[in-house]
C-alpha cells in the first residue's frame, strides 16, 4: 500500500549555481525516493535566476527573474533559497513567509543577523524555517542542537567551520610555508575564492557562530556579538612553535555558557586563531573538512564531522531541509521554531576567559624573566609554562599563561611590549585544550 499522499508540493527555488545546480539534479533524479519521505510528490514549481539566458540546463518554463512573483505564487508550498547575502533577499523570504510558504535556506549572513525577524514571520504565518545547510554543509549539525539536545543544557559548542581557512591553516603546518603562498595555492586549487575576505578575516565563520550560539544557548546572538579575528597575521613562525609544545593552529568558533563567580551565566562567542593540543579531537580536522565539537551536561562530548561545503554536500542538507518540511505540509505540522526563552547577556571579550601563547624576544641577561613574570603578576595573570633559547646577545622566550580575562591578557602583553628588556612581542596566540 502507497504511504504517498496524492497532493504535490511545490518547490519554488532561488538561485542555481553550484549548489542550486546540484538541488536540481537531485530532486529530479530522486524524485520518488523523496516523494516516500516526504509523504508526497517534491516537484519544482519555478527557478529564479538573474540571468535566465544563462542556464540553458533548466526546463525553460520553470526559469524567471522575476522573484517576488514566484515566492508569492498560490502554486508555491516551499520557497529554498540558495542566493545568498542579506538585501534583498530578506524580503523575498519575508514576502514568502507571509504569504503562507515554508522556507529552506543556507544563508548563513542572513540568519546571523535577521533570524528573529525571519522567525517571527515564520511564526505569524504558522510556516517552517529550515536552515541546516547554513553552517557546516553535508553535517547534520543544527537539527541535533534544535531537537535531538533540546532536552540537554549545552555548555560549549567549539570546531572548525570554515573549509578555506582550515585547508590553508593544515597546509602551514603540513608543508611549513607562509601564509601568503599557501592562500595563493589554496585559490589555484579551488579551495579559496578570487575574493576571499570573508573567509580569512573571519566573517563566515562569526556568522556561524552567531547560529550556532543562537541554537545552543536559546539567546538570540547576532553576527555583530561575535569577537572575530582571521587568520591573515598567522605565520609559520606559529604553526612552528605550537610544533614544539606539541600543539597546531586552528580558526575555530567557539561559543561558551560562561556562569560568573556569583552564578550569573551570560554567552561568549568569538572566533579567532587557537592553539590546540595534536590529541585534540579537531586537531586532526584537516585541508577544507569541518568539525564541530558540542559538550553537554548530560550527553557529554559529542562530535560532528564532514564536507562543510561543496554543491553535493550541501544539496544534501538542503534536500533534508526540504523534506522535513514537506513532511510537515502533507500532516499539517509544523517543525522546531525559534527557542530564545533563555535570553542569556553575552559576554564582550574583554571578560571572556582565554589563555595566552606569547612569544618574545628578549635580552640575553639576568633579570629578563623576572621582569617579565611581574608584568604577567601585575594584571592578575598567572603563568602555566616559560621556555627559553639564548641565541647570541638575544633570547626567545616563550609565555603560556592559565586562564584569565582576556582584556587582562591583552593590557599584559601590551605592557611587556613597552619592557626596556623585551626587543619585539614576536606573536601572541591563544590556547584551547584538554589541559586547560
Amino acid at each position: 500500500m502507497s504511504t504517498v499522499d496524492e497532493r504535490v508540493i511545490r518547490v519554488a527555488l532561488l538561485g542555481c549555481g553550484t549548489v542550486g545546480g546540484e538541488v536540481v539534479r537531485l530532486l529530479t533524479e530522486q524524485a520518488e525516493e523523496l516523494a516516500a519521505r516526504a509523504g508526497a510528490k517534491v516537484e519544482l514549481a519555478g527557478i529564479a535566476v538573474r540571468r535566465p539566458d544563462k542556464h540553458p540546463e533548466l526546463p525553460p518554463e520553470l526559469v524567471t527573474s522575476d522573484v517576488t512573483k514566484l515566492v508569492t505564487s498560490p502554486d508555491v508550498d516551499v520557497v529554498v533559497e540558495l542566493v545568498g547575502g542579506i538585501e534583498p533577499v530578506r524580503e523575498w523570504l519575508l514576502d514568502a513567509l507571509k504569504a503562507g510558504k515554508s522556507v529552506v535556506t543556507a544563508n548563513k549572513a542572513l540568519l546571523a543577523e535577521h533570524s528573529a525577524e525571519l522567525f517571527e514571520a515564520a511564526d505569524a504565518a504558522g510556516v517552517d524555517l529550515y536552515f541546516e545547510a547554513a553552517v557546516a554543509g553535508a553535517i547534520p549539525l543544527l537539527r541535533p542542537l534544535r531537537e535531538s539536545l533540546a532536552g540537554d543544557r549545552i555548555t560549549r559548542v567549539m570546531g572548525i567551520v570554515n573549509g578555506t581557512t582550515n585547508y590553508i591553516l593544515s597546509a602551514m603546518d603540513s608543508t611549513g610555508a607562509g601564509y601568503a603562498e599557501t592562500l595563493e595555492e589554496a585559490s589555484r586549487l579551488g579551495y579559496a575564492e578570487a575574493d576571499p575576505t570573508a573567509d580569512v578575516d573571519g566573517y563566515d565563520a562569526a556568522s556561524k557562530a552567531a547560529i550556532l550560539a543562537s541554537l545552543a544557548f536559546h539567546t538570540r546572538v547576532t553576527a555583530s556579538d561575535v569577537h572575530r579575528e582571521g587568520i591573515a597575521d598567522v605565520t609559520a613562525s606559529d604553526l612552528a612553535a605550537a610544533n614544539v609544545l606539541g600543539r597546531t593552529v586552528k580558526l575555530l568558533a567557539i561559543c561558551e555558557r560562561v556562569t560568573a563567580d556569583d552564578g550569573t551565566e551570560s554567552v561568549s562567542a568569538r572566533v579567532h586563531p587557537v592553539m590546540i593540543p595534536r590529541g585534540h579531537q579537531l586537531a586532526g580536522v584537516g585541508g577544507a573538512y569541518n568539525a564541530v565539537y558540542v559538550e553537554a551536561d548530560a550527553a557529554g562530548e559529542l562530535m560532528f564531522y564532514g564536507q562543510g561545503a561543496g554543491g553535493a554536500p550541501t544539496a544534501s542538507a538542503v534536500l533534508g531541509d526540504l523534506v522535513a518540511v514537506a513532511r510537515n505540509r502533507v500532516v499539517g505540522g509544523r517543525g522546531p521554531r525559534e527557542s530564545a526563552h533563555a535570553a542569556l547577556p553575552v559576554r564582550p571579550m574583554g571578560q571572556t576567559p582565554t589563555r595566552y601563547h606569547v612569544s618574545l624576544d628578549v635580552a640575553d641577561r639576568a633579570g629578563v624573566l623576572a621582569q617579565v613574570a611581574q608584568a604577567f603578576a601585575g594584571h592578575g595573570v598567572s603563568i602555566a609554562a616559560v621556555r627559553q633559547r639564548d641565541a647570541n646577545d638575544t633570547a626567545s622566550l616563550v609565555v603560556v599563561t592559565h586562564l584569565a580575562p582576556d582584556a587582562a591578557l591583552r593590557s599584559t602583553v601590551d605592557d611587556i611590549a613597552q619592557l626596556d628588556v623585551v626587543n619585539q612581542v614576536v606573536s601572541v596566540m591563544r590556547v584551547e585544550g584538554e589541559d586547560q
